[in-house]
């Protein structure tokens, strides 16, 4: 089924991303694999092209489009090569609405233009080794001191971008005795003393992804590093999460795409039995079913962003968007590990890879057993 929702400009910078990805990332990612980190440089590189922060105003170095359909260009591009270390949609999807939607002019002009050249690149700290999904539950607390800093202390983990980031949006507790009303949003910087960074975490999939532990002892967090209001942090969270969930869809259904593609070139030319094992029925039928169901996960994902740029996109259908999407990739590189055969399980092909790369994507974001939950209870149940 032809897409519709990309104009002439996107397919333009389309293949500018496509060129970039091709010389600059895919024939090095094997070695950032083994490295477990991309370098910096390839951040300012990005920055230089116009690939971070498209939708930040001009005067702040950005692309001034505020369109998801170029970040989803992104993503799609880095995808389609098994790019899964590379952190641009983090920085671009999730870090970059909070400072467009919260920050001061005095923060924007410190923070976008290194975010938008690559000199400073970006995480979110929500996860603490004892709370997931439950943010109102952190115990990371951030205490007004009388100069009116707030005095930061707790650990976070699992954190995208942990290793490299300059910047962190850190979710902690001004009010400790507050639940939901006591969450506010600190952006710290690297260098701030007590600031300190874990062991890169030892993941089963994109081992090119600093992902990192992440402590806070007794950080000294100035008053001008508040982002938005103070106990509001998690409103501006649940406001800013259905876009970080449609962006894990967007990522979910390039990369079943993807993975069909890879399958589909093998079973064409793998033989058993005297032809080729994607001319027998089964494999034909599980094929068949797999470009079906990514036909529909694709068109429902264009229909979100489309919301999305229009201000309408709602928390129930980004919920829908992740969970089905991230659902649907992992039965599609389940599919494309069994059709491979024994090949399917070794790391040099990239189905396997993809395999493994693709598990977290239904726990992320919120786990989608919670997006389910999201969904029944906008149905009144």
């Amino acid at each position: 089924m032809q897409r519709t929702i990309f104009t002439e400009e996107h397919e333009q910078f389309r293949a500018m991303v496509a060129r970039f990805v091709a010389d600059e990332i895919a024939p090095y990612h094997d070695e950032w694999e083994q490295q477990g980190m991309v370098p910096r440089e390839l951040w300012k590189q990005a920055g230089a092209v116009g690939l971070l922060c498209t939708d930040v105003p001009s005067e702040y170095g950005g692309g001034g489009i505020p369109d998801f359909r170029y970040n989803t260009v992104i993503t799609e591009e880095l995808i389609k090569v098994g790019a899964s270390g590379v952190g641009f949609p983090l920085h671009n999807d999730v870090v970059v609405p909070y400072l467009l939607a919260l920050a001061t002019d005095e923060q924007k002009q410190r923070w976008l233009p290194p975010m938008c050249s690559g000199e400073a690149i970006t995480a979110i700290a929500m996860t603490e080794p004892a709370t997931g999904s439950d943010l109102a539950a952190v115990t990371t607390t951030a205490i007004r001191q009388d100069d009116g800093s707030y005095l930061l202390n707790g650990a976070k983990t699992f954190i995208t971008n942990g290793i490299l980031a300059d910047l962190v949006i850190v979710v902690a507790k001004t009010d400790p005795s507050a639940k939901h009303g006591g969450i506010s949003l600190l952006m710290v910087e690297r260098g701030m003393e007590g600031f300190s960074r874990g062991r890169k975490l030892d993941k089963i999939g994109m081992p090119a992804q600093d992902t990192a532990e992440l402590f806070f002892d007794d950080v000294r967090v100035p008053a001008e590093n508040l982002l938005g209001a103070e106990g509001q942090g998690f409103v501006y969270l649940m406001q800013a999460l259905p876009q970080e969930r449609l962006s894990i869809a967007v990522g979910s259904v390039a990369g079943a795409q993807a993975a069909l593609d890879l399958t589909l070139a093998y079973v064409k030319e793998r033989e058993a039995f005297g032809r080729p094992i994607g001319s027998f029925q089964h494999s034909r039928f599980v094929l068949a079913e797999l470009k079906t169901k990514i036909t529909i996960g694709q068109t429902f994902v264009d229909r979100c962003i489309e919301a999305l740029n229009a201000g309408e996109l709602s928390v129930d259908e980004a919920a829908m968007a992740k969970w089905w999407l991230s659902d649907l990739l992992g039965e599609v590189v389940d599919a494309g590990v069994q059709l491979h055969g024994g090949y399917g399980y070794m790391r040099e092909y990239p189905i396997a890879r993809a395999w493994t790369d693709a598990r977290v994507q239904r726990i992320y974001g919120g786990t989608n057993e919670i997006m389910k939950e999201i969904i029944g209870r906008t149905m009144g149940v």
